[in-house]
C-alpha cells in the first residue's frame, strides 16, 4: 500500500519512477544534495520532502541522482526502498565518520568494506549473524576514485551505531560499562572508524539485491586526542564528494561496457 498523496509518488521521499536515475548518491545532510548535484550535468531539484532532498542530472549521459537519508539507519532503509521502488539499483553512500585506528587522521577517506551491526534497523531485516557487507563492485570504484584523486583513503570495516552521545560520552550512559567494552573491543578488532548508516544500507541492498557501497570523510580521530597525537578535525566534505562522483561514472562505464 502507498500511503502519499500524490499519486504515483513514494510516501516519503516524493518521487516517483522517472524521476531518478538508476544510480545515486545518498549523503546524510539534505544541504550537502545541492553541492553534489553540481559535478552533474543538467541538474535539477526533483524533490524536497522531510529529510529527503533529491536532484537528478546526468554523468556521461547516463541518468543519476542525489537523495539525502536524514541521520541514521531507519530513515536510510526507508529512502532506499523506495528509490529502488523508482527503479535505482546502484547506491554510494557518502558522509562522515569518526576515525577509531591511530593512523586514520582527519582529512583522510575510509572506504567501508563491511560494517558492524551496533544499531537497530537492519535487525528487522536479517538475524544478527548475517553480515553487512558493501558490494565488490562499488568498493573497486570507490577504490580506484580514490587513486586517482590521490588521496589517503583506508580500506576496512566501519561501525555502526544509533547514539551519537552513545559514543562521544559513553560514560555518562547508564549501559557504559557495555559501550566501553564494545569500543575497546571494536578496536582491537582493526574497526578504522564509527558512523551511523551503512550497516543498515548494506543489509537492505543485499535483501533487495542492489549494490552499495560507501565513503567517508573523516572529521578527526577521537583515539588519536586520548593519545596526545595530532588531531585535525576537518569539514570540508568537498573530496569524498568528488570520489563519489567519480566512482558513479566508474561503475556507470563499467555497465556500459558489459551492456548492463
Amino acid at each position: 500500500m502507498n500511503y502519499s498523496e500524490v499519486e504515483g509518488k513514494q510516501y516519503h521521499i516524493n518521487v516517483g519512477k522517472g524521476d531518478i536515475g538508476e544510480y545515486v548518491i545518498m549523503p546524510g545532510d539534505p544541504k550537502r544534495c545541492e553541492k553534489i548535484a553540481k559535478y552533474f550535468d543538467n541538474a535539477k531539484l526533483v524533490a524536497d520532502h522531510r529529510e529527503y532532498v533529491t536532484y537528478t542530472g546526468y554523468l556521461d549521459g547516463t541518468k543519476v541522482s542525489v537523495t539525502s537519508t536524514g541521520i541514521g539507519g531507519p530513515s536510510a532503509a526507508i529512502a532506499m526502498e523506495e528509490l529502488v521502488n523508482c527503479g535505482a539499483h546502484t547506491f554510494v553512500r557518502i558522509g562522515t565518520c569518526g576515525g577509531m585506528q591511530l593512523d586514520v587522521k582527519g582529512g583522510d577517506l575510509v572506504i567501508a568494506t563491511s560494517a558492524i551491526r551496533a544499531e537497530g534497523t537492519s535487525k528487522e531485516y536479517a538475524p544478527i549473524e548475517f553480515p553487512a557487507v558493501a558490494n565488490l563492485d562499488v568498493i573497486n570504484s570507490l577504490v580506484k576514485a580514490a587513486n586517482d584523486l590521490k588521496t589517503p583513503y583506508h580500506t576496512g570495516v566501519v561501525q555502526c551505531k544509533d547514539s551519537f552521545y552513545g559514543q562521544h560520552s559513553p560514560e555518562t550512559k547508564p549501559v557504559s560499562y557495555e559501550l566501553l567494552n564494545k569500543w575497546e573491543a571494536w578496536k582491537r578488532c582493526g574497526c578504522l572508524a564509527s558512523e551511523m548508516e551503512s550497516a543498515a544500507l548494506f543489509v537492505v541492498g543485499s535483501y533487495l539485491k542492489v549494490r552499495v557501497g560507501s565513503v567517508f570523510l573523516v572529521m578527526a580521530n577521537q583515539e588519536r586526542e586520548k593519545a596526545g597525537l595530532d588531531n585535525p578535525v576537518i569539514h570540508d566534505t568537498d573530496l569524498a564528494v568528488r570520489t563519489a562522483v567519480e566512482a558513479l561514472r566508474n561503475l556507470i562505464n563499467a555497465d556500459k561496457r558489459i551492456g548492463r
